[in-house]
């Protein structure tokens, strides 16, 4: 597995460049960016340029989010659809083969009506995504205060996700596996061990406070190893069932921390020293 890292957790302000050379200053071997940030490298550097650039502070582009909002009424949906293909072209030029966006768990949409059209879009999004062989990660969200934040009830356990993975029907969709999420809904390292490698896309790692699980809030994480989440068997499961990809670290707080950048990436970089080899992961 790749030790990644996303921008949460790390502060404000990281442009993409100075976001690589950090990471790979810190042993970190993976970063997910936007698709649009990649394009930008090009223009600095030109493909093959923005290639040797990232093999040199020895990081990869793990993932890169989906540009498409795909949540709301149809225009906004198929305005995305030509940044979707360019980012996922751009992608595609530096090697990233995951592209990913979050399912939150209520929607003040009729359910039954929102998953028809959701399903549909994403389906149109994994198949321009295919064309370059990206996979789409859908990451469900645990938290119980965001399942009755708007007026009805939607996905967010992974048995459900993965039901609507099948209905999407595109064999390059699959999960956004987040390590609170899986604890916010109670998940067990059985759960992950059912699954194939195949099955997940993108993995994210973080910690939470020792609460009760349904008072757990989703900007109020910790860093990986500082809190109540079994990371040694999330982790031991992902390597069980031969996941390689990226694990990167995604810390979302209520403010934005006062630490440098740079001190946020070691802390956290001696994080993952610690949890990593104790998993062999």
């Amino acid at each position: 597995m790749l030790r990644g890292l996303t921008r949460a957790g790390l502060g404000n302000g990281l442009e993409v460049e100075a976001f690589a050379k950090l990471a790979g200053a810190y042993r970190f071997e993976a970063i997910d960016v936007g698709g649009s940030e990649i394009s930008t490298l090009f223009a600095t550097y030109g493909v093959e340029g923005s290639k040797e650039f990232l093999a040199a502070q020895g990081v990869v582009v793990g993932s890169i989010g989906l540009p498409v909002e795909w949540r709301t009424d149809e225009e906004t949906f198929r305005s995305g659809l030509r940044q979707l293909a360019a980012d996922a072209e751009a992608a595609a030029q530096v090697g990233c083969t995951a592209c990913c966006t979050y399912v939150l768990p209520s929607t003040d949409y009729n359910a039954a009506h929102f998953m028809a059209l959701a399903t549909s879009r994403l389906r149109a999004c994994a198949q321009i995504l295919g064309a370059y062989g990206l996979h789409l990660g859908l990451e469900f969200v645990g938290p119980h205060h965001l399942r009755t934040r708007w007026a009805n009830p939607f996905i967010w356990d992974m048995s459900s996700t993965l039901d609507w993975i099948d209905a999407i029907g595109e064999s390059n969709v699959g999960l956004l596996l987040d390590a609170y999420h899986w604890y916010t809904t109670s998940g067990t390292v059985s759960d992950i061990e059912k699954l194939t490698a195949s099955q997940i896309v993108h993995v994210h790692i973080n910690d939470a406070p020792e609460l009760p699980v349904e008072q757990v809030l989703d900007n109020d994480r910790l860093y990986p190893g500082e809190g109540v989440i079994d990371l040694g068997g999330f982790l031991g499961a992902l390597k069980k069932i031969g996941y390689q990809g990226a694990v990167a670290q995604e810390v979302l707080t209520p403010v934005a921390p006062t630490e440098s950048p740079e001190a946020l990436c070691k802390k956290s970089a001696e994080l993952y020293d610690r949890l990593f080899p104790a998993t062999g992961a």
